[in-house]
């Protein structure tokens, strides 16, 4: 097999990425593209593509998103820390080498290949391209739990984190989920909805082509919105929306709040035939609960409606328990150059796992559900 590193996604055969990738819109060549070709991560920007490819005469076998790293942002998997650390020895931890999706926490095959033979050969190639790189380390990012484990066969240290996804129990409609919840969960969910209903909102599921570019505009103004009022500039940009909804019309789902046919909030999330991922909201106007409504009671009745099995609602929240999410680990894979620093982090993932798992374990405790209807 033949390595090349390449450095955009327009110079891969778009049917030949998306054979290897499968069904997730997370990893649709489609995707790439719109991430890249709209400016939201470039090299400029501190993402320089450096995607690695395995290839077999003409034919793409393995492929992985692969990125040359400035700055650990929009990664959410968090490792300020070791950065400190390596400053506090005069050393410097960038550039690193990342394999993930840009801005997106959802775990998904970063080993994308034709068997299981060419992704072996994949991450042996990986941990080559690492180390003839000369960078402090390597980090993939929300990998399947296999190819974790594949990882840690290989040497690369696991991390685990938290996220908290909804599991569509076969309800025929949301009073049917309601109905599975403890008396006081079902209760504050109804007075949620019920606050949202008597300020006047209503809401609209828009999916396909029914998303027309009116609908993206006003969108991303909400989108945009929730990292001004933070004081931050936003990781993606209008452009890489519209291009994203016309190359992938089938995988969206966009919310739109309205009071008197004005709009003043949207959500976006991406589904495909199994799941539906909640990544993007925002609102031009302060309503309480409309959030909750927006981007999960609406996604919710969707997935209900569409027979979807799983929500992900995204990175972090423990709000989200009390309306019916539940915790699952994620997993990371790292390799760093410096190897007493290499044991330095092992021991602390060892101490980070066993407070992960107990958290798990404490939060599973406090499950929303009847006991005799838990998921």
């Amino acid at each position: 097999m033949e390595i090349r590193l390449v450095d955009s996604p327009a110079k891969i055969d778009p049917q030949q990425w998306d054979r290897l990738a499968g069904s997730q819109p997370f990893l649709r060549h489609a995707f790439f593209s719109a991430v890249h070709e709209s400016g939201s991560a470039v090299a400029q920007n501190g993402w320089e593509p450096t995607f690695l490819t395995l290839w077999e005469d003409a034919e793409l076998v393995a492929a992985m998103p692969l990125y040359r790293k400035l700055h650990s942002f929009g990664e959410f998997v968090f490792d300020w820390s070791w950065a400190e650390a390596y400053a506090r020895q005069g050393r410097s931890y960038y550039p690193k080498l990342v394999a993930q999706v840009p801005f997106t926490p959802v775990e998904g095959s970063r080993l994308l290949a034709r068997d299981i033979a060419a992704k072996g050969a994949l991450l042996d190639a990986l941990i080559s391209t690492a180390e003839s790189n000369h960078v402090s380390s390597l980090h993939v990012l929300f990998p399947t739990a296999d190819e974790a484990e594949l990882m840690s066969e290989r040497g690369l240290l696991l991390r685990r984190g938290v996220q908290f996804h909804w599991r569509n129990g076969n309800w025929s409609n949301f009073e049917e989920f309601l109905a599975s919840l403890t008396r006081d969960k079902r209760k504050k969910i109804r007075q949620e909805r019920r606050r949202v209903a008597d300020a006047g909102i209503s809401l609209r599921r828009l999916t396909g082509q029914d998303i027309d570019i009116e609908a993206w505009r006003f969108f991303y103004a909400c989108y945009r919105n929730t990292y001004v009022v933070r004081g931050r500039a936003p990781y993606l940009n209008l452009d890489f929306f519209v291009r994203l909804g016309m190359a992938m019309p089938e995988n969206m789902l966009l919310v739109l709040a309205e009071r008197a046919s004005k709009p003043i909030a949207a959500s976006l999330c991406l589904h495909d035939e199994e799941r539906l991922y909640g990544r993007y909201w925002g609102a031009v106007e302060d309503v309480p609960c409309l959030h909750f409504e927006a981007c999960y009671y609406q996604p919710m009745e969707f997935c209900l409606e569409r027979k979807l099995a799983v929500f992900e609602g995204g990175a972090q929240g423990e709000h989200k328990l009390a309306r019916g999410f539940m915790p699952v680990q994620t997993h990371s894979a790292h390799w760093l150059a410096d190897r007493p620093f290499h044991d330095a982090v092992a021991r602390f993932l060892n101490r980070e796992s066993a407070g992960v798992a107990s958290y798990c374990d404490e939060l599973e405790e406090h499950s929303p559900y009847r006991a005799e209807t838990q998921t």
